[in-house]
């Protein structure tokens, strides 16, 4: 009965994207060079969920993607999810350890996970295709305030590099090297158990091996944070 209960809630559950993309990085204060496949990734995700499962989302890319922008519909799409609902985060861009590069300047993952954290739902996700991305791990680490301010706003981050890697693209592909293997996964290829529910690890397993044999174990995605190996990603 209970086995029952859960997966009633789990199709019953709403999805609330917010997916940013920026491959202009023309109104950024410093130098920093453009890239080609950032928004395509965005707009992937967007159609992905948008086929699969009832989704809210806002999609902003480029100069639309500013810091304050991103903080805003975080908190106005979010906020309307409820208890069972999943909430998910995706960036593709620059990175650097410790957060991700808007088109205006620099943001940091706590800044992100504090306007996640205000959100009911208990199945939060930050998906990051960005260089270094995994270098969060090893700054909160280090930092004891910041790992208590992670467990409390209780996210799940999948990260598609280590903190001295790049997250790769080619020209040959449509995506990312990170989010072509996620939507992969995303897809149904990550469901192993075949019971159309999709869970973290589930996701990171495929993901992990697709993206290390993809570059030659030059690239290895990152999952870290407070939950559960069987938290729902993906329901169909």
């Amino acid at each position: 009965m209970a086995i029952l209960m859960v997966l009633c809630l789990i199709a019953n559950a709403r999805t609330y994207l917010v997916a940013v993309g920026i491959a202009d990085y023309s109104g950024f204060p410093s130098k920093i060079n453009n890239l080609r496949l950032t928004t395509k990734d965005a707009e992937t995700i967007v159609e992905l969920y948008s086929k699969n499962t009832s989704v809210d989302y806002s999609l902003l890319l480029n100069e639309q993607a500013t810091k304050d922008r991103i903080v805003r519909a975080i908190k106005k799409v979010f906020n309307r999810a409820g208890e069972n609902d999943i909430v998910v985060f995706f960036f593709s861009g620059h990175g650097y350890p410790g957060g991700f590069c808007a088109y205006n300047g620099n943001i940091g993952y706590d800044e992100i996970r504090q306007a996640m954290s205000k959100s009911k739902s208990k199945n939060k996700i930050m998906f990051v295709d960005a260089c270094r991305s995994g270098g969060m791990r090893v700054n909160e680490v280090a930092a004891q305030g910041a790992i208590t301010a992670a467990q409390n706003a209780n996210v799940m981050l999948f990260l598609s590099s280590r903190n001295d890697e790049n997250s790769i693209e080619r020209r040959n592909m449509q995506n990312g090297v990170f989010t072509t293997y996620l939507q992969k996964g995303l897809k149904g290829n990550a469901d192993s158990n075949r019971n159309r529910i999709i869970t973290a690890k589930e996701l990171y397993d495929f993901v992990y091996k697709g993206v290390v044999q993809n570059t030659g174990g030059k690239q290895h995605p990152v999952m870290w944070g407070k939950f559960s190996d069987n938290m729902p990603v993906m329901r169909w």
